[in-house]
C-alpha cells in the first residue's frame, strides 16, 4: 500500500445517529454521507471514553484510558506518553494540528505536533470536584437544553476561523513537495454544547418534526443505579418537556449540519489544491450526544448515543461505498495513521492494542471486541463496555451488569436476566477480565484522583460555573482565539474570565 498524505477531521460530540449515512431521515449531513460513499463506514465504531479528554487521550495514543491513566477531565493528554503525532514527527514527516485539541496545555508540554495552530487546551487544574466521584458535588446540565435555539457563540466563531486556516493550509502545500506526505488534524469543537445553531441552520429543522431521542420520556428511562445517580449529580431527576427535547434536538441539527458544511469546505480546498487523490481521509468525533435519550443530557453513557461514533475513512485502496461491520474503536487511529502516511512503528509501539482501519476495511467483516471504560464525571464506581458483532456488554463495577443485542439498536431491552443469555454474560465478563481487572483499574482510577484532588484543595472551585444561563465556561473560547471577543468590553475589565454565550431567543436572566 503507497503512503499518502492524511487529512483528519475530528469534530466534538457528534452523535452518529445525527448523520445521513447512518440513518438519519432529514438531510443533516450530505458532505459526510457523500465522503462515506466514496469510501468505507464504520457502523459498529465507538469510544474508548464517553467524556472528552480521556477519549482525545485514547486517541492519540492509541491506548485505553487504564493504561495511560488519563482517567477524567482533570487527568489530560500532556504529552508524556508518545502519540502518533509524536511517531511521525519523530521520523520526519510534517504534522500539523488546527483548532480544538483538548489536552492539558501547560507550558513546556509537547504533544507531538510539527505546529499547532490555534489549539484549544485544557489549561488549569481541570475538572477537580468530579475526582471525588460518590461524593462529587452536584452540578445541573439543564440549562443549556432549556436555552437550546438559534444564535452565535465562541465556539461556531473559532470553528469558521479554524475551517478557514485549514483550507489555506491546504492551498498552501502542493509548493512544498519535500513535505508529502504530510499530515492535518483538524479538530472543530462543535456540536459540542452550547446547543446553538446559527439561525440559518436552525431554520432547516422543524422542533415540531424533529425524530425524538430513544426513551426520552422518563417513564422509559433505565433505573439502574449508576443510571439513577448520573440524573442525580447532573440535576436530571426531573424530566424536560417534549417542547424542550424537540427544540433542543432541533438546533443539534442544526450545528450537526453546520459542522458538515465546514466539512465540504475542507474537502473542497482539497480537492483544489490538487492533492485529493493523494490524500486519506478520516472522519469521526471523540464521542456522542445523548440529546435527551434516557433522559441523559450530554455523553456519559455507555449507550449508543454517547459511546458510539461515526467513523469514515476514504481515499487510495479504501475500498469505495462500503460498509464495514467489525467493531472498531479509536484506538484503532494510531495504526491507521501509521500505515497511511508509510510510518514504522517502534519497539514501544508493538503492545498497541488497535489495528489500521486501513486493513480491516480491506478484509471481510470480522469478529472482534472493543473496550470503552468511564471513570470520570458523575460515576461512582467504574463502568466498562464491551462490543462485539452480537452483542453490547455494560459491566458496573459494584452493581447489576447489563446486555443488549446489537440488533437492538435503541437498546431497550436489558437481556442481562434472561436465562438463555447467562452464558452470554459470563463469556463477556470473561473477556473483560482477560483485557484488564476491573477491581484493580477502578482502585487505581480513585486513588490516582483522590492524591490530585487533595493536592488542589487549596484552589477555588470552579464548578459549577453559573446557574443563571447556559453553563459552558468550559466551550467558551478564549479572547485571543476568537477575534469577536476582542470588541467586548467585558474582555477588559480586570479579572474577566468567560461566561456565556446566548441564543438569539434566549429569555433568561
Amino acid at each position: 500500500m503507497a503512503p499518502t498524505n492524511l487529512l483528519f477531521i475530528c469534530s466534538d460530540q457528534h452523535n452518529r445517529q445525527m448523520t445521513g449515512c447512518y440513518g438519519h431521515p432529514l438531510d443533516v449531513t450530505p458532505n459526510l454521507d457523500a465522503l462515506a460513499v466514496r469510501g468505507t463506514r464504520f457502523t459498529n465504531a465507538y469510544t474508548n471514553c464517553p467524556i472528552c479528554m480521556p477519549a482525545r487521550a485514547a486517541l492519540a495514543t492509541g491506548r485505553y484510558v487504564h493504561q495511560i491513566r488519563a482517567w477524567d477531565n482533570a487527568h489530560p493528554y500532556n504529552g508524556s506518553t508518545d502519540s502518533w503525532h509524536h511517531r511521525l514527527r519523530q521520523q520526519g514527516y510534517r504534522v500539523d494540528s488546527i483548532g480544538k485539541l483538548h489536552f492539558r496545555g501547560d507550558k513546556g508540554d509537547d504533544n507531538g505536533f510539527s505546529q499547532e495552530h490555534f489549539p484549544l487546551y485544557r489549561r488549569g487544574s481541570g475538572d477537580v470536584p468530579a475526582c471525588a466521584r460518590a461524593d462529587m458535588p452536584k452540578r445541573t446540565l439543564r440549562i443549556d437544553f432549556d436555552a437550546a435555539g438559534p444564535g452565535d457563540s465562541s465556539y461556531l466563531r473559532y470553528d469558521r476561523r479554524n475551517t478557514d486556516h485549514a483550507c489555506q493550509w491546504l492551498r498552501d502545500r502542493p509548493t512544498e513537495a519535500a513535505e508529502q506526505p504530510w499530515a492535518l488534524f483538524l479538530g472543530i469543537g462543535s456540536p459540542h454544547t452550547p446547543f446553538i445553531a446559527p439561525p440559518e441552520y436552525y431554520a432547516r429543522f422543524d422542533p415540531d418534526t424533529v425524530p425524538l431521542p430513544p426513551a426520552w420520556r422518563e417513564q422509559d428511562w433505565p433505573q439502574n443505579p449508576a443510571m439513577k445517580f448520573l440524573r442525580n449529580r447532573l440535576n436530571l431527576e426531573e424530566p424536560f418537556t417534549e417542547q424542550v427535547v424537540r427544540k433542543a434536538n432541533a438546533a443539534y441539527l442544526g450545528t450537526c449540519a453546520f459542522v458538515d458544511d465546514l466539512v465540504g469546505e475542507v474537502l473542497a480546498a482539497l480537492e483544489s489544491s490538487g492533492q485529493g487523490r493523494n490524500t486519506r481521509v478520516i472522519y469521526t468525533t471523540d464521542h456522542g450526544e445523548s440529546m435527551g435519550a434516557r433522559g441523559i443530557v450530554g455523553k456519559f453513557t455507555m449507550f449508543d448515543e454517547s459511546a458510539a461514533v461515526p467513523l469514515l475513512l476514504a481515499g487510495p485502496d479504501v475500498p469505495e461505498k462500503h460498509v464495514c461491520e467489525t467493531p472498531v474503536s479509536l484506538v484503532d487511529i494510531f495504526p491507521t495513521v501509521m500505515q497511511s502516511v508509510g510510518a514504522t512503528p517502534t519497539a514501544a509501539d508493538a503492545d498497541v492494542p488497535g489495528e489500521s482501519l486501513l486493513d480491516i476495511a480491506r478484509h471481510a467483516d470480522a469478529e472482534r471486541t472493543i473496550l470503552c471504560e468511564n471513570h470520570a464525571l458523575a460515576t461512582r464506581h467504574a463502568v466498562y463496555m464491551l462490543r462485539d458483532r452480537r452483542h453490547k456488554y455494560v459491566h458496573y463495577h459494584n452493581d447489576e451488569p447489563q446486555l443488549f443485542a446489537a440488533a437492538d439498536t435503541e437498546e431497550l431491552h436489558d437481556l442481562v436476566q434472561t436465562p438463555e443469555h447467562a452464558p452470554v454474560v459470563a463469556e463477556m465478563e470473561s473477556r473483560l477480565r482477560a483485557i484488564l481487572d476491573p477491581e484493580a483499574v477502578d482502585l487505581a482510577a480513585k486513588e490516582d484522583q483522590r492524591l490530585y484532588a487533595e493536592a488542589r484543595a487549596d484552589e477555588p472551585v470552579a464548578w459549577p460555573p453559573r446557574t443563571d444561563g447556559p453553563m459552558i465556561t468550559y466551550t467558551t473560547i478564549p479572547p485571543h482565539l476568537d477575534p469577536a471577543l476582542a470588541d467586548d468590553p467585558a474582555t477588559r475589565v480586570a479579572g474577566w474570565k468567560p461566561t456565556r454565550d446566548l441564543p438569539d431567543d434566549w429569555q433568561g436572566n
